[in-house]
């Protein structure tokens, strides 16, 4: 604990490390916000549904309690992870930044409608600021657990624990028909390059993180 203490103050005794956690706060409460007039346009522009070669064929499954209390595990452990060792938050939280006004672009580009026959998610009016029912593409509950895992790919524990959260929420939200096949499975492919965005746009900040 006495060690963990002198790394906390001895991070914000660095002017750079400072700066760093503001500039990244900024952008994250800038990209929630985008994130929100994104998901709400979409949700108003949604058009019908589509037929999908997974969620057509399996019938839907209540993932209620998972769906909403899983991230909120998911995201209490990753919080944990980077208050542990604190130079690592700058990167992190502008790359989930990053993510999100990535995200929020896809989602204000194509709006098809959920799936009809889609779980219903009984989410507080908390939750409820963060899905909005048209942001489907890609899957931020697939895509924001792996791109953890490749911030931390050099720690073999935590990529493992990352991944499997990743593939975990991924199978939840098709089991639930909560996002179509296509959201899923971009979600990767995607979020791969947002990670590599992130190590060019915030060089300084990975850096630090690697240090």
């Amino acid at each position: 604990m006495k060690v963990w203490f002198q790394k906390f103050n001895n991070s914000f005794k660095d002017r750079n490390f400072v700066t760093s956690l503001l500039v990244g706060l900024l952008f994250l409460f800038i990209s929630l916000v985008i994130n929100f007039i994104a998901g709400t346009y979409a949700t108003e522009k949604a058009s019908l549904p589509v037929t999908d070669i997974i969620l057509s064929n399996i019938r839907v499954f209540d993932v209620d309690a998972i769906f909403i209390y899983g991230p909120v595990i998911f995201w209490t452990f990753a919080g944990l992870v980077l208050l542990y060792n604190p130079k690592k938050i700058p990167f992190t939280l502008k790359s989930i930044a990053l993510f999100v006004v990535v995200r929020s672009i896809f989602i204000s580009l194509t709006h098809i409608g959920p799936f009809p026959t889609q779980a219903i998610i009984s989410s507080s009016d908390f939750f409820s600021k963060f899905t909005f029912g048209g942001d489907l593409f890609f899957s931020g509950h697939t895509g924001l657990p792996f791109l953890m895992a490749l911030i931390f790919w050099r720690e073999k524990e935590l990529r493992y624990i990352f991944i499997t959260s990743s593939l975990i929420f991924g199978a939840v939200v098709l089991m639930g028909h909560l996002h179509y096949s296509i959201d899923v499975l971009a979600a990767f492919f995607i979020t791969y390059t947002i990670f590599h965005m992130a190590e060019f746009f915030f060089k300084k900040e990975r850096s630090m993180f690697l240090d």
